[in-house]
């Protein structure tokens, strides 16, 4: 991804946002048993830089949030907001018209094209990095992979940099499954950055309850202490930075599983149009969560949905997945709008990196990283525009070229949070948030 957003009022039966704070979630915690551990998964320069650390304080108090709709397997961007109708590469995919006029999207995108004022695309995303892993890994920590360190998420720069002091709620969650199951968290800032992970949403993390009768937190609170004792004398032994984390990770289950306002990852209390708005799908369930989440004031929340690796069969595997988060997607947006939250709360589309523009002979698109599409709306972004442009065949990118680098920091930008700041890492080497790139201002004009 927790102080209020100023016009709104909890819902019936939510948390209070000033009953779970980061002091308890980092000093509170002495732990739960093994079954807690299991609720959690573990897994520039000026005018941006000094000016957004300079007002870091006041993006807490606002409660600004980022909403990440990840596509793990890299959509084809010519079945999405890129289509190329009038030329072979395109496959044969229609089109259809968008609200804004000369904008058009693939068929099956119908809910999306009529929300395009809100939406900014970018179709001229360019990168080199064409392995799955690697590009995933990329796209969610600013830097290409290496042996020697694990680098924090942008999610955790985010999270230590604008997630407010009160919360009732970890500050980062990721909801649904990916692609080798990879999350990416704190790296070696600390496991306090891991996401929460929400396998299924509409209901509650596994494990978060004890078992009826057997345990209250009076005797939570005393196995948690017995556990500290006996993790002391481990940690003595010179296993101390195994014992602070194995401890953390406790710390924040437990919390979770003793906070009175679990509801808000069930969905139970959400009318059933609303919940046909979003559709009757785990990724549409999953958007829902998302707007509840941020409501209650998590500050990053990514939803994912997988099965876009489409080397076979790309026509019919893209119109399914399009039959789900076309609906979810501008579900979402519209019921972020009328609670007043989509101007504090950016909203991002996007995969590891595209396919390509030739089909193959088994009817699909094969990894193409040289140029794809991203969408981005809410926390301040202008909509209704396209930026960028590829050539008629889709081979490589015509105008405006955005690297990985650029969308990371335009995000970082629309968010207050500055992605220049320097964390060293263990080896004494400062890192960024954002290694390079540059804010991509167009989407702020």
């Amino acid at each position: 991804m927790f102080a209020p957003h100023a016009h709104l009022s909890p819902a019936p039966g939510r948390a209070a946002r000033g009953t779970f704070t980061r002091r308890r979630f980092l000093r509170d915690l002495s732990m739960y048993s093994a079954a807690g551990a299991g609720a959690l998964s573990l897994g520039g320069s000026l005018p941006f830089g000094a000016a957004l650390a300079a007002d870091a304080e006041g993006m807490r108090k606002r409660g600004k949030a980022i909403i990440v709709l990840w596509m793990a397997g890299a959509p084809s961007q010519f079945e999405t907001f890129s289509p190329k109708p009038d030329h072979e590469n395109g496959g044969g995919t229609e089109t259809v018209a968008t609200a804004v006029p000369g904008v058009a999207f693939a068929e099956g995108w119908e809910n999306m094209a009529k929300a395009a004022g809100d939406l900014a695309v970018i179709r001229s995303m360019t990168n080199n990095e064409g392995n799955h892993q690697r590009a995933s890994y990329q796209l969610h920590t600013g830097y290409a992979p290496t042996g020697s360190v694990r680098h924090p998420s942008v999610a955790a720069g985010v999270v230590q940099q604008i997630a407010p002091e009160a919360l009732n709620l970890p500050a980062s969650v990721t909801i649904g499954g990916a692609r080798g199951g990879e999350l990416y968290g704190g790296g070696f800032l600390g496991v306090q950055y891991d996401p929460l992970n929400v396998g299924r949403a509409g209901q509650l993390p596994p494990n978060v309850r004890p078992a009826a009768g057997e345990l209250n937190e009076r005797r939570v609170r005393d196995r948690l202490a017995l556990m500290n004792k006996l993790d002391g004398s481990f940690a003595k032994r010179g296993g101390g930075s195994v014992v602070r984390n194995h401890r953390e990770i406790y710390r924040q289950a437990s919390d979770l599983m003793l906070d009175p306002h679990l509801d808000v990852f069930t969905l139970d209390d959400e009318p059933q149009s609303l919940k046909d708005r979003y559709g009757d799908t785990d990724f549409g369930r999953g958007c829902l969560l998302a707007r509840r989440l941020v409501e209650s004031g998590v500050t990053y929340v990514e939803v994912r949905m997988g099965g876009w690796d489409t080397h076979d069969d790309n026509f019919n595997r893209v119109a399914a997945n399009a039959a789900q988060v076309d609906p979810a997607f501008s579900a979402l947006l519209a019921d972020l709008k009328e609670r007043g939250l989509l101007d504090d709360t950016l909203v991002l589309w996007t995969g590891e990196f595209g396919r390509t523009p030739k089909v193959n002979a088994r009817g699909g698109r094969d990894h193409f990283p040289k140029a794809f599409n991203s969408v981005l709306a809410g926390g301040g972004v202008r909509g209704g525009q396209v930026i960028g442009a590829t050539t008629a065949d889709g081979m490589t990118v015509a105008e405006r070229p955005v690297t990985v680098d650029d969308l990371l920091r335009s995000c970082c930008h629309a968010l207050g949070v500055d992605a220049d700041h320097e964390h060293l890492s263990p080896l004494g080497r400062p890192l960024r948030v954002v290694d390079k790139g540059e804010v991509v201002e167009e989407l702020f004009a």
